[in-house]
């Protein structure tokens, strides 16, 4: 490292990173509660307050949803936040991360303990408020570097990215056009620190099966069985999955009483693509599975939904990135490496963007999404470092 790298870095371990998990995960900002994200949003914006640039908080995109009654219902979500720093410097980079977090507003995981003294368990500690605190706190050392005129960046805060970023994913299309490389502030891959590379894409649907009401008594043939409909639905789809494609049907809603036909239904599924061509080809088998149940049932099926995450296969960009990370953590003392994740994020919408990005730049730690959650504090210094560093590189070099 350069004297003026080591100084940046030294600045980045420093900042209070560990005060202000501590108090954002004392903020319940499930995706839902649109008054626990606002108050991130507002602690997000002070944070930022001393980068140069603008910041904006903008209203999400409209997102509706399927009811259990088959209807289809606008949902709320929370406003983002778009951070925008020296957009006419020559090299051009994005950050995002998210402030939701997967536990609601009546879950009772909300406060933090102490599992040892270096470990955190809390809401949100892990993914990603701790990866949030990283990030701003790498950036903020990062305006303390001659090299920073050499480099503008924008910063998206969504609110939703638990929930697959239906009200965020354009903003984040468009905040990742032209840009040279991306990082995102998911955990770690594993608590080691290892980095996520390809991930799989990911789809859901709802599927609303319209039938007939009939007597089950008296003249049940006169009945269209949306319920049985949507079970052979569900077992023809499940029969797709294969190496490569994964498919989950996780629900039927509909019926009613004992003795009714039921004449509504709907199947919840998700199906996880390794490949874009794993994605065209389930497309195109759920397209035929739909018209077949739909002929054999006599009755219609709607679908609602899409793959809101495309597979993110490792491109000769990404690899590069991946591997600018490695070698900015060798300097730094960390053996950084990566392997293949099956879970998704925002990352998988800025690769489809053509941008090459790491999207687990975020804290070591472990358990997400579960009342187990843990971080592993001293990786908030490790990481910061790490990001620290990769700006300063980014800024010299580029990818």
């Amino acid at each position: 490292m350069t004297p003026t790298e080591r100084a940046v870095v030294e600045q980045a371990i420093a900042a209070p990173m560990l005060d202000q998990v501590l108090r954002w995960a004392a903020i319940n900002s499930g995706s839902g509660n649109l008054a626990g994200l606002a108050s991130m949003a507002g602690e997000l914006a002070d944070a930022c307050a001393p980068l140069p640039g603008q910041i904006a908080l903008l209203d999400p995109a409209l997102v509706t949803r399927i009811d259990a009654q088959g209807n289809e219902r606008e949902v709320a979500h929370g406003r983002n936040l778009l951070l925008t720093v020296r957009p006419q410097a020559p090299v051009q980079i994005l950050l995002t991360g998210h402030m939701d977090t997967v536990f609601d507003a009546d879950h009772p995981f909300q406060t933090c303990q102490w599992l040892s003294p270096d470990v955190l368990n809390g809401p949100g500690v892990a993914d990603m408020k701790g990866g949030l605190a990283v990030m701003i706190a790498a950036l903020r050392a990062f305006e303390t570097s001659p090299e920073r005129e050499k480099l503008g960046y924008q910063v998206v805060f969504n609110s939703d990215e638990e929930v697959g970023s239906p009200g965020s994913a354009a903003l984040l299309a468009r905040a990742a056009a032209g840009k040279l490389a991306a990082l995102t502030y998911e955990p770690s891959a594993l608590p080691d620190g290892t980095l996520a590379g390809a991930r799989p894409g990911s789809g859901n649907f709802s599927l609303v099966v319209t039938g007939r009401s009939a007597h089950a008594g008296r003249n049940p043939r006169d009945g269209r069985n949306a319920v049985v409909a949507a079970a052979d639905l569900a077992l023809r789809l499940t029969g797709l999955a294969r190496p490569g494609l994964s498919v989950n049907c996780a629900r039927i809603e509909g019926g009613g009483p004992n003795n009714v036909v039921p004449d509504h239904a709907v199947l919840r599924v998700n199906i996880r693509p390794r490949r874009p061509q794993d994605q065209d080809q389930a497309c195109g088998a759920m397209d035929r599975i739909m018209a077949q149940v739909a002929a054999a049932h006599d009755l219609h099926i709607h679908r609602h939904g899409g793959f809101a995450r495309p597979p993110k296969p490792i491109t000769t960009q990404g690899q590069r990135l991946l591997e600018l990370v490695r070698d900015c953590g060798r300097m730094l003392g960390q053996e950084i490496g990566w392997q293949d994740s099956g879970g998704v994020c925002d990352g998988n919408n800025i690769a489809a963007c053509g941008v090459p990005v790491v999207d687990t730049m975020g804290v070591r730690g472990g358990a997400i999404h579960s009342a187990q959650e843990y971080l592993i504090t001293e990786s908030l210094g490790e990481r910061a470092a790490l990001s620290a560093l990769l700006l300063c590189r980014l800024a010299r070099e580029g990818v």
